[in-house]
């Protein structure tokens, strides 16, 4: 039996992140997991880090929502028998969809994606991974006249924040990245301080052999396990028992599986997603990630090929998987970029635990004493690993943090 300060359950990019940040400043940590760190939700995404992020997504509007339930939105696709289960928190995601409660959600995450590259970049410069960080920005493309101009209350608000960004033309857009097709929309927006990966698992890799130069431990073991013994924390590993005076839950949408059984059950909903490499045609090429705002997903260069991301699914986390997305982005996105054939044999699937108010759970957990969460970054799980990390890190040692916790409480659901 070994005993460590504290355990960590869930090696994705956040858990990974809570478990270096603590061995940083001096604790003896677990990182427990039942695959290699981040082999699960944290390896699917479009590889972007979204500081210079200011809204949410948001509840569509209707004739999108008309769209979706008869399956004809790219942007989104459900199974009809997990509607029950998701409408409560589709009706709240509705009502943090105002106006007026997405400025406020812009307001308190602010700091936080503020933070999120240069996080990232500090954690690359001491774990190696730095050569997998682009600085290149990324484009948000619209199709259509009026996508872009209902889009001009986000680039005011970014303005008000400082936040770089700059409207193109198309023949602005075509110099930028000249293998989009000029006929394939009509208008764009540069976000430059936007940084993006090549490579997302290598990502966390390094961080977590990072995580290990500093006397880290990372084990194999079953978070349904996790129990109280003797006033401690313990975990059943495949490396025997391991006791803990503090636990960390970074379990992503895996967290239902662990938190009821000690009264805690937080209103997740929980958002699947696809994502499948290609090569490209001729001599194409991309620099940096590009969004197709009106058709709902994103094509971003990695290191296996381009990576097309598809938007959401409304699922059970392990139902099995539905690709029909692909089928109905991948002419748009062949109109707009010469991809090729696809690189491997079939798309990857995953699943985000998303709140309705799109903020995570940074803190402690309400009546569980030296239990705490990470849990709810929903799909900026990759921007905000490292700041998360940091946040919880200094928390947990009774540092001053950098930024105000309390918009992020567990108390806000009970």
């Amino acid at each position: 039996m070994a005993r460590v300060d504290a355990l960590v359950l869930g090696a994705g990019i956040v858990g990974t992140s809570v478990a270096l940040h603590l061995a940083k400043r001096g604790l003896s940590v677990a990182l427990v997991d039942r695959a290699q760190p981040g082999h699960g939700t944290s390896y699917g995404n479009a590889g972007i880090i979204e500081g210079s992020t200011v809204f949410p997504q948001s509840f569509p509007d209707l004739a999108r929502v008309v769209k979706v339930a008869f399956k004809q939105a790219p942007e989104a696709n459900y199974h009809l028998s997990f509607l029950p289960q998701v409408a409560p928190w589709l009706l709240a995601f509705r009502k943090w969809s105002t106006p007026e409660r997405l400025i406020e959600t812009a307001a308190v995450m602010r700091p936080m994606f503020a933070k999120a590259v240069s996080e990232h970049e500090a954690i690359m410069a001491e774990s190696g991974s730095a050569k997998y960080l682009r600085k290149t920005g990324w484009l948000k493309l619209y199709r259509e006249q009026r996508s872009f101009e209902k889009n001009e209350r986000e680039r005011g608000l970014a303005t008000n924040y400082g936040i770089a960004h700059r409207e193109l033309s198309v023949a602005d857009t075509h110099a930028l990245e000249p293998s989009l097709s000029p006929s394939a929309f009509v208008r764009s927006v540069f976000w430059p301080d936007v940084a993006s990966i090549s490579n997302p698992l290598a990502v966390t890799l390094a961080y977590a052999q990072r995580f290990s130069a500093l006397g880290g431990v990372v084990l194999t073991g079953d978070a349904r396990k996790l129990h109280r013994t003797d006033g401690r924390w313990r975990m059943d590993t495949d490396a025997g028992h391991v006791d803990a005076t503090q636990v960390v839950i970074a379990l992503g949408p895996w967290s239902d599986d662990v938190l009821p059984q000690f009264g805690l059950r937080f209103p997740f909903g929980l958002k699947r997603g696809y994502h499948w490499h290609f090569g490209t045609t001729g001599n194409a090429s991309l620099a940096r990630p590009v969004l197709d705002a009106d058709r709902g997903y994103v094509i971003t260069p990695m290191e296996q090929g381009i990576r097309l991301t598809t938007g959401a699914e409304f699922a059970a986390r392990d139902a099995a998987p539905t690709p029909v997305q692909f089928g109905r982005v991948l002419p748009s996105a062949r109109e707009l970029f010469p991809l090729g054939q696809p690189v491997e044999p079939q798309p990857w699937h995953g699943a985000r635990p998303c709140f309705a108010d799109s903020r995570p759970v940074i803190g402690p957990a309400p009546g569980q004493q030296n239990m705490w969460l990470a849990i709810g970054q929903g799909h900026w799980g990759l921007t905000l690993g490292p700041a998360t990390g940091r946040l919880l890190a200094e928390m947990m040692t009774e540092a001053t943090p950098f930024m105000d916790p309390a918009p992020f409480r567990a108390e806000r659901f009970f």
